[in-house]
């Protein structure tokens, strides 16, 4: 039975706004429901490699070693800020055509999941957060970690659409309006620069 504390937790952690909420509503904003679902899955898959690391202990040693943190930071920072320069400049953002839709689709998941992993905080949360849900007497606790991660990933995908699909029901009010459109996606690619620079000055 899982914990109802956990799951309140849980879903409080996950409906908080970070970069992947940010990054899958303005891509239910700009390019439609099946791009925010995409961004949902692939910020989603983002986190595998945290919740792996957490359960395996890796993340104790991103914790020790200050220069795989820096380097994993500094990686993810500089994504950040090219996703920021990316959409500031994108000028065929609404221009979602059938024939690259799937090409489009897996480069959107793939940039959702390039997001997360490259964010080494991630890591870090989920190994000081997990075990707090395991009881002391557990007979095995590895199976405890991976069915509450599965449940938390589950949890995150599910949020994550509902964000997306809420940003899809009022795209066609932002879409009429071609000024709307432009001070809106420059003001995603600020945000997403501002979470780059917070990302790059975060301590340890």
């Amino acid at each position: 039975m899982v914990n109802a504390e956990f799951l309140l937790t849980a879903l409080v952690v996950v409906l908080m706004p970070g970069t992947g909420v940010i990054y899958t509503v303005s891509n239910g904003l700009f390019l439609g429901k099946k791009a925010s679902i995409a961004a949902a899955i692939g910020c989603t898959a983002g986190i595998i490699p945290h919740l792996t690391a957490s359960i395996l202990g890796l993340s104790a040693i991103i914790h020790v070693s200050a220069l795989a943190f820096q380097l994993l930071k500094y990686a993810g920072a500089a994504y950040l800020m090219y996703l920021a320069w990316a959409t500031w400049n994108d000028k065929g953002c609404l221009n979602f055509n059938k024939p690259a839709e799937n090409q489009r689709l897996r480069q959107i998941a793939k940039r959702g999941f390039l997001i997360n992993i490259l964010n080494p905080k991630l890591s870090i949360f989920f190994l000081a957060f997990l075990p707090q849900f395991v009881p002391e007497n557990t007979v095995n606790p590895t199976a405890n970690l991976i069915r509450l991660s599965l449940i938390f990933m589950g949890m995150t995908l599910i949020v994550f659409v509902l964000y997306g699909l809420c940003a899809n029901s009022v795209r066609q009010h932002v879409t009429r309006s071609p000024n709307i459109t432009r001070w809106m996606q420059r003001s995603f690619a600020v945000i997403f620069a501002s979470l780059g620079l917070k990302l790059a000055t975060a301590e340890q």
